[in-house]
């Protein structure tokens, strides 16, 4: 029996590890949206068998990111207009009630931990922008506002709707103007966090998701 256990637990770490290292290309668009995955290919690259590939797509495949059509194969996920604004939809409604728990319940130290993840966001956003590290830390805001309203359901759920906004991103920054426009919001949600203002602070975050789906869209 310990023997049957550590093969198992050796193999899961492996189509999740690789389910990982696809996750990232797609991210970077290495594998673009709509593009077949070659099985054979990526296997030889990474010097596995199809097996553990397999899991790792069925992985990726329960979190939207890649579409598996039968007798074809593994695709890289395409988001139509439709799949974004639900998406978005989603987001809105389960991030907006998490800042109003966080702004009824965080602690002085929780709300400074939000403050100095903002100070980075506009660090990031000053001269000329850096397109990626503003997402990656405008992404840690957002998931430890979520953690601090201390729900893993809803975590969760997040969690997976953001690794499917995550392949129409660089749409979402690259409209003119938008990282500013997206500073102003940030800085409009943590004000109303400071004042302990749950109404305000679920407003100033469904507005965020909208003037985000109509960059994105």
């Amino acid at each position: 029996m310990p023997a049957m256990s550590a093969v198992s637990l050796s193999h899961r770490a492996l189509y999740e590890e690789v389910a990982e290292l696809l996750r990232q290309r797609i991210f970077k668009r290495e594998l673009a949206p709509g593009s077949w995955i070659d099985e054979l290919k990526i296997a030889e690259d990474y010097g596995i068998s199809r097996t553990p590939l397999r899991e790792a797509l069925k992985v990726l495949a329960a979190e939207g990111l890649v579409t598996m059509k039968v007798r074809r194969g593994a695709y890289v996920t395409e988001v139509n207009d439709k799949d974004l604004a639900d998406v978005y939809h989603l987001l809105s409604l389960l991030e907006s009630d998490a800042a109003g728990v966080v702004a009824a319940r965080a602690t002085q130290a929780e709300l400074q931990e939000l403050q100095a993840l903002h100070n980075e966001l506009e660090a990031a956003a000053r001269g000329k922008p850096d397109r990626e590290r503003f997402f990656e830390i405008n992404e840690r805001f957002h998931m430890r506002l979520l953690e601090i309203a201390d729900n893993r359901w809803r975590d969760q759920m997040v969690a997976d709707l953001r690794k499917v906004m995550k392949l129409n991103r660089q749409n979402s920054l690259l409209k003119s103007g938008r990282i500013e426009e997206s500073l102003a919001e940030h800085g409009a949600i943590l004000a109303a966090l400071l004042a302990h203002d749950p109404a305000l602070a679920a407003q100033k975050m469904r507005e965020h998701f909208r003037n985000g789906l109509q960059a994105a869209a």
